[in-house]
């Protein structure tokens, strides 16, 4: 959807020369607001089933904030109802200081989304695909031209300007698609699953344009299911489940909080005849498949239980967001 526009005579530095020959000037969010998105007992429903269920969070501009949870928690959900495609049933969201559906087309022009699925015109050039975009935001093909090179930098894709999106690797297209989120230089980026099925090197780079971002105080909402994107980029995360907050905080705090203790995985032998014997020693106990994990205060005691048993494997670790992730919202496979 396009920006919103008054068309005047008189001229000002702010505002962009448009196709009449008026001064086009394009309402932009509150960008002084210290509050980028701020959700207050926000419901939604589909008939009878309940996707979020009173959900409130504060994102505070300039922080990286994350959402986790399995498939089915909301998580798009959420993010759709934020952009306005999708209305609350009841509740409350503000985005970049404005009501949100109310004046969802203010609220997005401030906004750059980087979604799950990369829908690049594989046709088109990198150059050309900035091209289109900007056009979206009703900017100029001069401002679209002068704003490109710093793009492509960011995005370190300037020797591959004039080459086809179908012949770049897959990520080159997910920076490419990173790129094209900031044409309109947003204040708050809204990224689903930025990294999935990226190599590793190609996770790093994008997470180090990430954090480039943030130190220019950019705001980033961000959905992942790879915990260590989510440990390194944020500042704070909301857990959910079956589309209700089951947990908030710093990574750190909620790793303190949930686990406090160091971890033991245990591969090999039985795993519920190895839990029996260690439970007296640990806080807490979880069997996933063949594999016993055992949280332990003391985990000299637990490798004393286990020692001189044939055919186990002892890693012994410090707990990190997965741990939260699984303890909170089981082991299980969820669909």
């Amino acid at each position: 959807m396009g920006p919103q526009v008054s068309c005047r005579l008189e001229p000002s530095p702010f505002e962009r020369e448009g196709p009449t020959g008026f001064s086009v000037k394009i309402s932009t969010p509150d960008s002084m607001s210290t509050v980028a998105i701020d959700l207050a007992d926000v419901k939604k429903s589909y008939g009878d089933r309940s996707v979020v269920d009173g959900l409130s969070f504060t994102v505070a501009a300039g922080e990286c904030f994350g959402l986790l949870g399995p498939n089915g928690a909301g998580k798009s959900t959420i993010t759709r109802m934020i952009l306005g495609m999708t209305t609350p049933s009841t509740g409350e969201i503000t985005v970049l200081g404005v009501p949100v559906p109310a004046r969802a087309r203010l609220a997005r022009m401030g906004i750059g989304v980087v979604p799950q699925f990369d829908n690049l015109d594989l046709e088109f050039t990198v150059r050309e695909n900035l091209l289109v975009f900007g056009r979206y935001f009703r900017m100029s093909k001069n401002e679209i031209e002068a704003i490109i090179p710093s793009l492509l930098e960011f995005a370190r894709l300037e020797s591959k300007a004039d080459a086809r999106v179908v012949d770049l690797s897959g990520g080159m297209r997910r920076r490419l698609t990173l790129a094209r989120a900031l044409i309109n230089d947003p204040q708050l980026l809204i990224l689903d699953e930025p990294t999935t099925g990226l190599d590793p090197h190609a996770r790093h780079l994008i997470w180090e344009r990430l954090r480039s971002l943030l130190a220019r105080g950019k705001t980033i909402l961000l959905t992942t299911h790879i915990m260590e994107e989510a440990e390194r980029l944020c500042d704070r995360l909301c857990v959910l489940e079956e589309g209700r907050k089951i947990a908030e905080g710093r990574p750190q705090e909620l790793i303190d909080e949930q686990i406090g203790c160091q971890v033991i995985e245990v591969y090999g032998g039985n795993p519920h005849e190895l839990s029996a014997l260690v439970s007296s020693y640990a806080r807490h106990i979880e069997v996933s498949g063949e594999t016993l994990f055992c949280y332990a205060p003391d985990p000299e005691q637990v490798r004393v239980q286990l020692d001189g048993r044939a055919g186990l494997r002892i890693l012994q670790r410090a707990p990190n967001l997965e741990d939260v992730f699984l303890r909170l919202t089981g082991r299980e496979l969820k669909d």
